[in-house]
C-alpha cells in the first residue's frame, strides 16, 4: 500500500473520532470554484458541457457545498447572453461564436435547484489571456485599443484610465440587472502579476492621470481602490441584496515589509498587485473576503497556520472565508501525524478562529476526483450536516415573517408536509428558502442543531417518510430570505 492510500485512510479513521471542536456549526460558507480558463468546457455543445456540469453540481451537493462561484468573464467576454462583449472561446472553441445557449442562466436555475447560491465571476482587468489568437471583432479592444495595455503576452484593460473603470462597471449593472445571481466576485487579478525586469506600460497615463502621486504605486492601489468602491456602489445601485466578494492573492504584505504584516515571504497584495485589501474590508467596500490559502501547513514561505490566523485577525470587519487547494491538501501530511493528511488539521484550525465563518473550494473538478477521500471526508463528516450560508447583517438584518398554515396532507405518494409562505412587502423581506427541522415529541427544540435540519427548499412542502403511523414528531418550518435571514419558527406535531 502506497504513503497516499495511508493517508487517506488514516484521515478518514481520524473524521470518524474527531473531536468536538470540528464539529460542523449551522450557518457556514461552503463553496466551491468552477472556472472556464483551464479549458474543461471548450469545443463542447450544449447537451455534454450541461452533463459535465450536472455531474459536478451533483458531487458538490453530496459533498455539501451551498455556493458556487462560477466563472462567467475571463477575458472581457462572456458566458451569458452580453451585447457588449463577445461569446467566450472557452465555450465553443471560437470567440464570439454562439453557443445557441447561455451557461449563466442555466447555472442559476441549477444551483437555485439545489439550494446552492450562484456567485457570478469576472475578471475586471485581463482583455486577452496568452491563449487566444483571435479576438472577436465585438470585442472592446477592437473598438478602442487606445485604452489598453499589452503586458507578456496578455492584454489589459489599463487600470489608469476612469473610462475603463465606467465600463467595468457598466458591465457589471448589464449583469446584475439582467441576471438572478446571488453576488459579484473577483479573484486575484488585479494589475497583473508582475515578471521581473518587465515593467508594467502604464507612463502615459500616470503622466495624464496621476493627480499629485508621486509614487506610481500609490497611484495604482489607488485605481483599484477606486474600482472597488465603484462596483460595490453599482452592485448597491442595482440589487441591494445581491453581495460582492473577492479572493485576493493569500499574502497581504509580509512582515519584513510592514510591522502588520504577516510572517511570511511572498509575493504581495499590496505592493505587487496593487490590491489594498484591508482597505476594502475595513472601509465596507467588499462584502465577503476569501483570501487563496493555497499552501501546506509548514510551508516555509507561506505557512497555511500563520495565515488563517493573520487574517482572522486583521479582516474580521467582513465575512472572511478560507480559499483551499484541494490536490495540495492531500498532497502533504500533517506535521504532527505523518499518517494523514492535512484536511482535518485545516478543517480543525479553521472552525477554531471564530472570524473564520467557512471555507471555498479549489477547484470543483477535484471533488469529483476525490483525492485522498477528500469529498467522501466533506460528505461524511465535516459538512455531514447541511449549514446555512452565513448572515450579512450589514446589508440587512431583518428575518422575514413567518411561515403560515403549516400542515399535514396524504396525497398519492404519502404524507407531505405543506404551509404558506409569508406576505413580503419588498424583495428583500420575501421569503426564498425554506428550512425544515425534526424533533421527537418530547424532545427540545433547537434551531441551532444542524442535525436536526432534514431539508432546506425552495418549495413550500416536504415529502415525509411514513413509518407505521403510531409514533409522533415535532416538525419545524422557518423562512430564509435572501441573505439567509431566519423567520421565527413554526411547529407542527404529526404521527408517522
Amino acid at each position: 500500500m502506497n504513503l497516499k492510500s495511508l493517508l487517506a485512510i488514516a484521515a478518514c479513521a481520524l473524521a470518524l473520532t474527531a473531536s468536538a471542536q470540528t464539529s460542523a456549526p449551522k450557518r457556514e460558507f461552503r463553496g466551491a470554484w468552477i472556472q472556464c480558463v483551464n479549458g474543461q468546457f471548450k469545443g463542447m455543445d450544449a447537451k455534454k458541457m450541461k452533463s459535465v456540469l450536472t455531474a459536478q453540481l451533483n458531487a458538490l451537493q453530496k459533498a455539501g457545498i451551498n455556493a458556487i462561484i462560477f466563472q462567467i468573464r475571463a477575458e472581457a467576454d462572456a458566458l451569458y447572453q452580453s451585447s457588449y462583449e463577445p461569446w467566450s472561446r472557452y465555450l465553443t472553441g471560437v470567440q464570439g461564436k454562439s453557443p445557441q445557449w447561455d451557461p449563466l442562466q442555466w447555472m442559476i436555475d441549477e444551483c437555485h435547484k439545489r439550494n446552492m447560491e450562484l456567485h457570478a465571476w469576472i475578471n475586471p482587468y485581463r482583455a486577452r489571456t496568452k491563449g487566444t489568437t483571435a479576438l472577436s471583432p465585438i470585442h472592446p479592444y477592437n473598438k478602442h485599443p487606445e485604452l489598453f495595455l499589452e503586458y507578456e503576452g496578455q492584454l489589459y484593460f489599463n487600470p489608469g484610465l476612469p473610462e475603463n473603470r465606467k465600463y467595468i462597471c457598466k458591465i457589471i449593472r448589464d449583469i446584475i440587472t439582467r441576471y438572478d445571481v446571488d453576488a459579484l466576485h473577483m479573484d486575484d487579478y488585479f494589475y497583473p502579476y508582475p515578471t521581473p525586469g518587465k515593467e508594467f506600460p502604464d507612463d502615459l497615463a500616470f503622466a495624464e492621470y496621476g493627480r499629485g502621486y508621486a509614487n506610481k504605486g500609490d497611484w495604482r492601489r489607488n485605481n483599484v481602490n477606486v474600482l472597488i468602491k465603484e462596483i460595490h456602489e453599482t452592485v448597491r445601485e442595482c440589487k441591494p441584496w445581491v453581495k460582492f466578494g473577492v479572493s485576493p492573492f493569500g499574502i497581504y504584505r509580509n512582515q519584513k515589509n510592514d510591522p502588520n504584516g504577516s510572517a511570511t515571504n511572498g509575493l504581495q497584495n499590496y505592493d505587487d498587485l496593487y490590491a489594498d485589501v484591508l482597505m476594502w474590508v475595513n472601509n465596507g467596500w467588499v462584502d465577503y473576503n476569501i483570501p487563496q490559502l493555497y499552501w501546506e501547513i509548514g510551508h516555509k514561505a507561506a505557512d497555511y497556520d500563520t495565515l488563517i490566523r493573520w487574517w482572522a485577525k486583521h479582516s474580521s470587519a467582513r465575512p472572511l472565508f478560507i480559499g483551499q487547494d484541494i490536490h495540495r491538501t492531500v498532497k502533504f501530511p500533517d506535521p504532527n501525524n505523518q499518517l494523514q493528511h492535512q484536511l482535518p488539521a485545516k478543517m480543525k484550525l479553521q472552525r477554531s478562529l471564530p472570524t473564520v465563518q467557512g471555507s471555498c473550494q479549489w477547484y470543483s473538478a477535484a471533488i469529483l476526483e476525490n483525492p485522498g477521500n477528500y469529498s467522501t471526508l466533506l460528505e461524511k463528516h465535516y459538512h455531514r450536516y447541511p449549514a446555512l450560508v452565513p448572515t450579512s447583517p450589514f446589508m440587512d438584518d431583518k428575518a422575514p415573517g413567518k411561515v403560515k398554515k403549516v400542515r399535514m396532507i396524504w396525497t398519492y405518494q404519502g404524507p407531505v408536509l405543506f404551509w404558506t409562505a409569508p406576505k413580503a412587502k419588498t424583495e428583500m423581506d420575501k421569503a426564498i428558502q425554506y428550512v425544515v427541522y425534526r424533533f421527537d415529541n418530547k424532545e427540545k427544540v433547537n434551531l441551532n442543531d444542524p442535525s436536526k435540519i432534514v431539508a432546506i427548499t425552495r418549495n413550500t412542502f416536504i415529502e415525509l417518510p411514513y413509518e407505521d403511523g403510531k409514533v409522533k414528531y415535532q416538525y419545524v418550518v422557518t423562512a430564509l430570505d435572501r441573505l439567509h435571514n431566519e423567520s421565527k419558527a413554526v411547529k407542527k406535531k404529526v404521527k408517522l
